[in-house]
């Protein structure tokens, strides 16, 4: 019998949400550290069910607004709390003790897509401090998802800071895998992947 190979995705938020896809159940907690326009908060609460919870980040108040609307749109508004502070704030805004059901966390970096401010970016010292926190933070088995764009300024230097990062996790409680595309131009983004054993 001859197995085929399915195609490899070239759409890097696509295959991040295959990866949450196959970790999220109905029930679980989840984080949008960059919630930009809310697609990615919009896929959270939808993998989390009825009884799940979402908490989302953003500095900048229109993305909350834009978020807001597209989750009021599908109905599941209730699932998803929206904060208007950096995710470098995820401890101290999450419940005293972090749920064992926190199994996922995106962040998205760079500046909010269709939005004038571009100068408006995730900084490398914030995201840094976001990253350890959620790494304490996460549940066993869980999964922390990173979307690196370097095309802009200051992009390729807090892409680097996260590698760098993520380069000193412990393999024996931690895999942590990059997904890009090689022969793409302008920079494509690329993804990283943090697996809590």
């Amino acid at each position: 019998m001859r197995t085929e190979l399915k195609p490899i995705d070239r759409n890097i938020l696509a295959v991040v949400h295959q990866w949450l896809q196959d970790i999220l159940a109905p029930g679980d907690t989840a984080i949008d550290a960059t919630v930009g326009n809310g697609h990615d908060t919009l896929f959270l609460a939808q993998s989390v069910g009825k009884k799940g919870q979402v908490y989302g980040f953003d500095i900048q108040a229109d993305a909350l607004t834009t978020a807001q609307e597209r989750l009021e749109e599908a109905g599941i508004a209730t699932r998803v709390t929206l904060l208007n502070q950096g995710h470098e704030y995820l401890r101290e805004a999450l419940p005293q003790q972090a749920p064992a059901t926190l199994k996922a966390i995106m962040f998205n970096l760079g500046y909010l897509p269709g939005h004038q401010a571009k100068d408006v970016i995730t900084q490398p010292e914030t995201t840094r401090r976001a990253l350890e926190q959620a790494i304490d933070l996460l549940a066993p088995g869980g999964l922390i998802t990173l979307v690196l764009y370097t095309g802009h300024p200051g992009g390729g230097e807090e892409a680097q800071a996260v590698i760098d990062w993520a380069s000193t996790l412990d393999p024996r409680h931690y895999t942590v895998v990059r997904y890009e595309l090689l022969n793409q131009k302008n920079h494509p983004p690329y993804a990283i992947g943090i697996a809590k054993r």
